[in-house]
């Protein structure tokens, strides 16, 4: 009989087979003729005079094959797709280029210089379709600031993603220092039709924090950004030419709503939190359990995240005596890190976790959908209540794991490290706690 380890990781790989993007992309764009139909528009490819394509984030590569399937057979299309690794096969008149994650680098800076130069050729009658998803923020970067060097972009990347600030802080500050972000690729396209397709890995209406929002309106401010700096002790992480720089009030405020650049412009959410939950949900329903969908707890603090959700778990299992039973959850959690090891918030949930279940039937896993977490080679981690005596026996120690932010290392040792490699798509993570009552 499997054990709950063993269906949690089952469940998990079938929630990522069930979440195909060009399968999504096929019944979510329907074409008639050469019509390409929107829920808001429907696009006439035959009578523009060029179509461009900027794909940046996770699911770039998947998101081009998938738009290459719906486009009208003939469509002509030229443009720059930015991911974290190298694509498998190569789409005729694609530029393409390997960006950095969760950290910018090279190939960033030159992505984002390439894409402002396709969009300088942009006219009334250029259609430019932005397939976007998660990651696009370190993927593509330039900064506003021209005296910045790539390692002052690369320290100011590192200094919020480790600062413990929630995903949405932190793209405020990133759209406000970016050339790219907070909807100024929108702006470059100039009078151009924008269709922007979304695979998201952000909350439910936050849609402008996806990739920072790089063709949407940027509903933050200055004042904005110079709260998250003094709330999060960004000044004394940032570049001294960076703290310069604002000091001196320069940083120009983001493109809002009303701007003419979004006249023309259009967003369709391919894939949500909808689609994963019901994926998740089917995928544990049909293990047996009964499930509950949540999502509450989304940029919570691991440790109140945890402590939330194992009490979602025991009231659910009240209220279904005798059965097994599953919570399903969604969402990006706060993990500062503390340490030098090597992890994410999701081995670092299930490490928290692990020590509240200690001795009791329960299950738990925490994962990336992109197969990513933090630092590490790993999507994230499962453990159930034997894995504290497992780990002490084998000379484990979960509170220094946990100082040392080492969660990965931790749980490799105990081969309960979770590893798919790149999934070529980026939803959200996906935590799954369940009972074997």
């Amino acid at each position: 009989m499997a054990t709950g380890k063993e269906i949690a990781r089952r469940m998990f790989l079938h929630t990522l087979a069930s979440i195909d993007i060009p399968r999504m992309m096929e019944r979510k764009l329907p074409r008639e003729g050469s019509r390409l139909i929107l829920p808001d528009v429907a696009i006439d490819l035959s009578q523009t005079a060029r179509v461009h394509v900027v794909a940046i984030g996770k699911a770039a590569h998947a998101m081009v094959s998938g738009l290459e399937g719906v486009l009208p057979r003939g469509t002509s299309v030229s443009g720059i797709v930015v991911a974290p690794v190298a694509p498998e096969r190569r789409v005729p008149g694609m530029e393409y280029f390997v960006g950095g994650h969760p950290v910018p680098n090279a190939e960033s800076w030159k992505s984002a210089e390439a894409i402002l130069r396709l969009l300088e050729s942009c006219d009334e009658r250029t259609v430019v379709i932005f397939l976007l998803s998660g990651g696009g923020s370190a993927l593509v970067e330039l900064p506003l600031h021209r005296e910045m060097q790539l390692e002052d972009v690369q320290a100011v990347h590192r200094a919020l993603v480790t600062c413990g600030a929630p995903i949405e802080a932190m793209n405020t500050v990133r759209k406000h220092l970016s050339a790219v972000k907070g909807g100024r690729l929108a702006v470059a396209a100039g009078t151009a039709r924008k269709i922007t397709l979304a695979v998201t890995d952000v909350p439910a209406g936050k849609e402008s924090a996806l990739a920072s929002g790089p063709t949407l309106p940027d509903p933050s401010t200055i004042a904005d950004v110079q709260r998250i700096v003094a709330q999060y002790d960004l000044r004394w992480r940032f570049p001294e030419r960076l703290v310069r720089w604002l000091d001196a009030g320069k940083m120009p405020e983001t493109p809002k709503a009303g701007n003419p650049a979004f006249a023309k412009a259009h967003f369709h959410l391919l894939l949500g939190m909808d689609d994963l939950f019901h994926a998740a949900h089917h995928a544990a329903e049909a293990c047996g359990y009964t499930t509950r969908c949540d999502n509450s707890t989304d940029d919570w603090p691991v440790a109140k995240a945890a402590d939330a959700l194992l009490a979602q778990l025991a009231e659910w299992q009240r209220m279904n005596a005798g059965k097994r039973v599953a919570i399903i959850a969604d969402g990006e959690l706060s993990s500062p890190v503390t340490g030098n090891g090597v992890g994410g918030r999701n081995s670092a949930f299930v490490l928290d976790v692990a020590g509240k279940i200690a001795g009791q039937r329960i299950t738990v896993l925490s994962a990336g959908t992109d197969g990513l977490d933090g630092n590490s080679p790993a999507a994230g981690a499962v453990a159930d209540g034997e894995t504290v005596q497992r780990a002490r026996t084998a000379g484990l120690d979960p509170a220094v794991a946990f100082r040392e932010s080492d969660a990965y290392t931790f749980f490799a040792k105990l081969d309960d490290a979770i590893i798919t490699g790149p999934t070529g798509n980026n939803l959200r993570d996906l935590r799954i706690l369940m009972t074997e009552e």
